[in-house]
């Protein structure tokens, strides 16, 4: 079952903040954790955009990070990453050294360039303020669809956005995700409401529609952007976590098998025109009791949380002025 918000925040110990700029239709997101947390990371897509990245993988020196950003902006909003820093590091969070704390803050990016939105900011692009408005705003509950991150995600055709979700295994161990959905690929069958990641969806939690019966033919067609000549770079941008305790290697396991949820809820994916990278945190507050066994429940949990929190960022996207596709709702709802 999920947890009480069906959100990544369910996991004890995580704050989600989210800011965003309507006319900009770009924005940040941050994902904190109460104290500095085991992270890895597994980039799947061919065209990603990050910042203190290889310092993640298991054999680097540092352990631990201060949170997690995901933006909009493409290169340019890897300046959301230093506003986080700049901001923990007045708080005074950071790798100590000697009498100097550096906030570790890996950042991902997702291209949101041709949305629409007013791209004319001149020689100071604004996701250094983004961040630290985003790190500003951390709580417990958040929005869902064009905010922080997703505030102008698109798919091939649908309007992307910021989703999230949660579940809550036997054991007692919570794994929840949180994503900026802004693929190459679609997240629905074909041309229809439903949503690939339907055989994951709890209640009806982005619809309660299923997959249609039968597929229709097109379903497996390869359509994305491409189609209407918006070429471009397109990234799904992810994190998952979890309150077991794991090692940076079990971290990084979990971010691999967390790429399945992607794989089943974007057709296609992991292109090499997607940017495809999946955060895993673990805060470290419940101990596993039958270790291997266990990873494979939490892998599998955060694959499927991944999924619904995709499907939950398209359901949840809102319209805005000049949108170059429409939203799920405006499309489908009745």
């Amino acid at each position: 079952m999920p947890g009480p918000r069906n959100l990544i925040t369910d996991v004890p110990g995580l704050k989600v903040g989210n800011a965003e700029d309507p006319a900009l239709k770009s924005g940040a997101t941050v994902l904190l954790p109460d104290e500095s947390a085991v992270v890895s990371v597994a980039i799947h897509g061919g065209a990603p955009g990050t910042r203190e990245i290889a310092l993640l993988e298991p054999e680097q020196t540092v352990d631990k990070v201060d949170a997690i950003v995901l933006a909009g902006g493409s290169a340019f909003g890897l300046d959301a990453g230093a506003g986080v820093q700049g901001r923990l590091a007045e708080l005074g969070r950071g790798f100590a050294v000697g009498p100097v704390r550096v906030p570790i803050v890996p950042t991902a990016i997702l291209f949101d360039l041709l949305n629409g939105g007013d791209k004319g900011w001149g020689e100071a692009a604004p996701y250094r303020d983004l961040g630290r408005a985003a790190l500003d705003n951390v709580g417990e509950d958040f929005a869902l669809g064009s905010v922080g991150a997703g505030a102008g995600a698109t798919t091939a055709n649908l309007k992307g956005g910021l989703g999230s979700a949660s579940k809550v295994l036997d054991n007692g161990v919570t794994v929840g995700a949180l994503v900026a959905v802004n693929a190459l690929g679609r997240g629905t069958v074909g041309d229809t409401a439903h949503f690939w990641a339907s055989p994951f969806e709890i209640g009806n939690e982005f619809g309660g529609l299923g997959l249609p019966q039968p597929l229709p033919p097109e379903a497996v067609s390869v359509r994305t952007k491409l189609d209407g000549l918006k070429a471009g770079a397109n990234t799904t941008i992810a994190a998952v976590a979890t309150d077991a305790v794991l090692t940076k290697s079990e971290a990084k396991r979990l971010a691999v098998m967390a790429h399945d949820g992607l794989a089943r809820a974007l057709w296609p994916a992991h292109t090499p025109l997607d940017g495809d990278l999946v955060f895993a945190m673990s805060t470290g507050r419940r101990k596993l009791e039958r270790g291997l066994e266990d990873m494979v429940q939490i892998g599998a949990a955060a694959a499927s949380c991944l999924a619904r929190a995709i499907a939950r960022g398209i359901y949840h996207a809102q319209a805005a002025p000049d949108d170059p596709v429409p939203t799920w709702q405006s499309r489908f709802k009745r």
